[in-house]
C-alpha cells in the first residue's frame, strides 16, 4: 500500500530533524547527563515536528540500548514506538479525549509501572483542547508522576494550556522551518524518489507550506500526483493556486508607468483564467513585502524565500521604487486583502484598490509641495533671489511666518565670568523656535539662563524641569554659542515669566508686516498659491 511521502520520510532520529536545533541539542543532552522531567510541552506551529520529537524521544528513553539520544532503530521497542502499537507508549488525540473521565483514566493507568519498556510514556496530542476540568484533573497526577512516567504534551497553542499545567513541564517553542532548508530536504527527497524537479518548483513548493515541513511534503506529493515523474513550474503553479512573478510583476509595471487600464486588464485577466482573486491579493502583499525587503537590503538575503535567480529578479524591479513608496504600496495591499476576506464583490474591490496603487504613485508629500519641488517642475530653477534668502545665515526658521529678530551671537564669555542673563535667555529661546522645539522655548519663558565656562545653568520651576531635559536643548545652545556647552539644571520656585523675559524689541506694525512678506517661506507660499491674500500679520513672540 502507497504511504504518503510526510509518513516515509518523517525523521527517526534526532540527526534527521531540521530547524530544531536548539530542542535537539536540550534533549540530547538531557538524556546524556540523566536529567530526564517527568513532563515536557512541545508547542510551535503545525508541521514542525512536535509529535515526531515526542516519538524520537520516546524512543531514545525506550531503547534497549538507551536511554540515549541515538537508539538503534532495531530492537523492538524502537521498531514498535515506530509503528505506533508499542505497549508502553500511550498516543492520545486529545481533540476526541479532551473529558474529564479520559484524563481519569489516564490517572489510574499511570499507577502501574511499564509492560516491559524502562519508561512510560504518554504523548499528548492536541493538548489545548483538554477542557479545563480534565486538566485540573490531570494536575496532581502530572506534578508528581511515579519514576516511570513521562508526560509530552503536543500543542499548536501554547497559551492555552494553563500556567498551573505549564509551570510543572519543560516547555520547548518549535519554529518556524527555514525556507532554504525545506528545499533541501525536498531536493534529497525527489533524488530517492527518481523525480524531476529544479530549484524554482521546489521553491514554489517550499513557499506553499509557510515553514511547515509536512504541508510542504504534502504538496510535493500533491505535485508528483499531478506531474507525474516531470514536474512542470507551471504545472504546479497552477495546482497550488499560486502566482508566477510575471504576473506580480505586471502590477508594478502598471504603478510605475501609471497605467491604470492595465490594472484593470491584469483583474479581467484572473478573472477569465478563473484563479482567486483573494489569493492574488495575498500574493501581491507578499510580492511588494519581497521588493521592500530587497530595497532595504541591496542583495540576496535569506528574508526573502526565494531562489537566487528570483532574488536577483526582485532587486532589479526593487530598483525602481523608493522605501517609501514600497511601504505605502504594501500597506495599501493589506489594507485591501483585509477588506476581500469579507467582500461579496471581490472583483470590484480588487480593481478600486489596484487603481489606487496607481494612484498613490502620484501622490506628493506635503513637504515637497511647500519647499517647491514637485515631481513636474524638480528640473526649474527656483528664482535667485529665493535661493539667497534661503541659504542666509540670518534668515528665521522657514516654519514660521512671523519674522523674529536676527538671533544675536551671545559673546565668548571668560572663563569664571557668567554672561548676561537678558540677552542669552532671549537668544536661546530663538534657536529653540528655530530647532522647531516649541515646548521647550515655552518652558524657558518661566526659566533662568546663566552661562558659566562651559556650563550652561538654567534656573526653573519644578514642573518646567521635564521640557528643559531634552538633550536637543543642549544641542540648540550648542549651535548657538558655537561651542560645546552643558545643561546644568537646577529647580527654583520664586523664578517667573515677567523676571526672566528678555525685552522685546518694539515693531511697528508695518515693519512687521514687511518683514512677513519678505520672509522666504512667504515668498514660496505666494508662488503656490498665486490668488492666495495675507490680511492680519501678528507677532507669535508676544
Amino acid at each position: 500500500m502507497y504511504q504518503v511521502i510526510a509518513r516515509k520520510y518523517r525523521p527517526q532520529n534526532f540527526d534527521e530533524l531540521i530547524g530544531q536545533e536548539h530542542v535537539q541539542k536540550t534533549l540530547a543532552n538531557a538524556i546524556i547527563s540523566h536529567r530526564i522531567a517527568h513532563g515536557y510541552i512541545f508547542s510551535g506551529q503545525r508541521g514542525t515536528g512536535k509529535t515526531t520529537v515526542a516519538r524520537i524521544f520516546a524512543r531514545c528513553l525506550n531503547c534497549i540500548q538507551g536511554p540515549t539520544p541515538t537508539p538503534c532503530g532495531v530492537c523492538s521497542s524502537c521498531v514498535e514506538i515506530t509503528a505506533g502499537n508499542a505497549v508502553d507508549v500511550i498516543e492520545i488525540d486529545a481533540a476526541s479525549n479532551r473529558g474529564i473521565n479520559e484524563m481519569r483514566e489516564i490517572r489510574e493507568n499511570v499507577r502501574y509501572r511499564p509492560s516491559r519498556d524502562r519508561y512510560k510514556v504518554f504523548i499528548v496530542d492536541e493538548a489545548h483542547q483538554i477542557t479545563k476540568e480534565a486538566f485540573n484533573a490531570l494536575l496532581k497526577t502530572l506534578e508528581e508522576p511515579p519514576e516511570w512516567v513521562v508526560f509530552m504534551l503536543c500543542t499548536t497553542e501554547a497559551a492555552e494550556i494553563p500556567i498551573t499545567i505549564a509551570s510543572r513541564c519543560q516547555h520547548f517553542n518549535f519554529r518556524s522551518v527555514d525556507f532554504l532548508q525545506v528545499v533541501e530536504r525536498m531536493r534529497l527527497i525527489v533524488q530517492q524518489e527518481g523525480i524531476s524537479a529544479d530549484d524554482e518548483v521546489l521553491s514554489v513548493i517550499a513557499r506553499a507550506g509557510e515553514g511547515s515541513v509536512r504541508d510542504s511534503l504534502s504538496a510535493l506529493d500533491q505535485a508528483i500526483a499531478c506531474c507525474g515523474n516531470t514536474l512542470s513550474v507551471d504545472d504546479v503553479r497552477a495546482l497550488l493556486g499560486m502566482f508566477g512573478a510575471d504576473s506580480l510583476k505586471a502590477v508594478a509595471s502598471a504603478v510605475t508607468s501609471q497605467d491604470g487600464a492595465a490594472m484593470l486588464d491584469i483583474v479581467q485577466e484572473l478573472e477569465r483564467n478563473g484563479q482567486s482573486l483573494q489569493h492574488f491579493c495575498r500574493e501581491l502583499s507578499r510580492y511588494w513585502r519581497n521588493l521592500l525587503v530587497a530595497k532595504i537590503s541591496g542583495k540576496p538575503t535569506t528574508l526573502i524565500p526565494a531562489s537566487d535567480p528570483e532574488q536577483q529578479a526582485l532587486l532589479e524591479t526593487a530598483g525602481g521604487f523608493s522605501e517609501e513608496d514600497l511601504t505605502r504600496y504594501l500597506n495599501l495591499t493589506l489594507e485591501l486583502y483585509k477588506t476581500m476576506q469579507y467582500s461579496l464583490q471581490p472583483r470590484m474591490h480588487l480593481e478600486l484598490g489596484l487603481v489606487k496603487l496607481v494612484q498613490a504613485g502620484r501622490l506628493q508629500s506635503l513637504e515637497e509641495a511647500l519647499s517647491g519641488i514637485p515631481s513636474a517642475a524638480k528640473t526649474q530653477q527656483p528664482p535667485r533671489s529665493v535661493v539667497a534668502s534661503v541659504t542666509s545665515p540670518a534668515a528665521p526658521p522657514p516654519a514660521r511666518f512671523t519674522a523674529p529678530p536676527p538671533i544675536k551671537r551671545a559673546p565668548e564669555p571668560q572663563a569664571e565670568a557668567p554672561a548676561t542673563t537678558g540677552d542669552l535667555h532671549h537668544d536661546l529661546s530663538l534657536a529653540l523656535r528655530a530647532a522647531k522645539l516649541e515646548f521647550s522655548a515655552d518652558a524657558l519663558q518661566q526659566a533662568a539662563v546663566e552661562l558659566k565656562g562651559s556650563d550652561l545653568i538654567i534656573r526653573a520651576p519644578k514642573g518646567r524641569m521635564l521640557a528643559l531635559k531634552d538633550a536637543a536643548v543642549a544641542a540648540a545652545a550648542t549651535k548657538l554659542l558655537g561651542r560645546p556647552v552643558r545643561i546644568k539644571l537646577e529647580v527654583d520656585e520664586s523664578i517667573v515669566a515677567a523676571a526672566v523675559a528678555a525685552p522685546k524689541p518694539e515693531v511697528s506694525s508695518s515693519d512687521l508686516r514687511d518683514r512677513a512678506m519678505a520672509h522666504p517661506g512667504v515668498k514660496r507660499l505666494q508662488e503656490l498659491f498665486p490668488d492666495a491674500q495675507i490680511r492680519t500679520v501678528r507677532n507669535l513672540n508676544e
